[in-house]
């Protein structure tokens, strides 16, 4: 079973609730307050921020509304981060979360290349930079984990105001469906549903989703499936490479050895 979260938007009072409830659940320190053009602090998720809640004033009926967004991780199902990442750093639980391994991490930063969302951020103010995003309070040592046994994450536990429902995915998207047809005021559109391949974070706004910076242009197709298109013929350009390098390897030492011929018939000639 997938466990997903639905994120209603309108429900959103930008409390930040569950900012602090993923600071507090993952111990991770607080910064220097720092607001940006729209007052959102931190702007957007970092090194020690897993999740951040955007603040906007937008138009909705010719009338200034004010809406907020929580950002983070979108768990994708089939994730683009995942498959970038040889050195296994970053794996997909059977659960739906995606968790990040420290340990096994090399630094390459493929991941965030790879990721459609801009969601992996790395360390740069530490001594041995790693990279840094949300774990859906998933731990695979047992320990500290929520999602694994059932539990709801910190963030979805935290909320006030029933902002987000957690549970399995095919009835998340099913409750998420009810409300956008129930109600005309919803954009008629679940962000995540497809998404690069669909997400386990699914979002329903009355707004339109770019107010908030949501990447409305991604591909319904899963990432992955691109990378296996071009892995596919690795084994190909290597082996056809390889044989370019040793023709013109041949044909240069025979050059030499032409040219070295010509040489010695030109002083026997002398």
């Amino acid at each position: 079973m997938t466990l997903s979260v639905l994120v209603d938007l309108t429900r959103c009072t930008g409390c930040k609730a569950c900012q602090t409830a993923c600071k507090q659940w993952n111990d991770l320190p607080a910064g220097i307050p720092e607001f940006d053009n729209n007052l959102t602090f931190p702007s957007k998720t970092d090194g020690n921020t897993y999740t951040v809640v955007q603040h906007r004033v937008t138009k909705k009926d010719g009338q200034d509304v004010m809406r907020f967004a929580k950002m983070q991780c979108l768990h994708c199902l089939e994730p683009a981060c995942v498959s970038a990442c040889f050195a296994k750093a970053l794996q997909k639980t059977a659960e739906g979360p995606v968790v990040y391994y420290p340990h096994l991490c090399v630094g390459c930063r493929y991941c965030m290349l790879a990721c459609p969302f801009n969601v992996p951020k790395y360390e740069w103010d530490e001594v041995f930079p790693l990279i840094s995003k949300c774990q859906y309070c998933f731990d695979p040592n047992g320990r500290y984990d929520r999602v694994g046994r059932g539990q709801k994450p910190a963030c979805v536990d935290s909320c006030p105001n029933d902002t987000m429902i957690f549970g399995n995915r095919d009835e998340i998207l099913k409750e998420a469906w009810n409300r956008i047809n129930g109600d005309p005021k919803y954009v008629k559109h679940v962000y995540g549903e497809k998404e690069a391949g669909g997400t386990n974070w699914l979002y329903i706004s009355d707004v339109p989703f770019e107010t908030f910076g949501f990447r409305t242009g991604v591909t319904e197709r899963p990432l992955p499936e691109y990378t296996h298109d071009y892995l596919k013929w690795t084994p190909t350009v290597i082996a056809a490479w390889g044989g370019l390098l040793t023709l013109m390897y041949l044909y240069t030492k025979r050059r030499g050895e032409v040219g070295k011929e010509q040489g010695q018939d030109k002083n026997i000639s002398a």
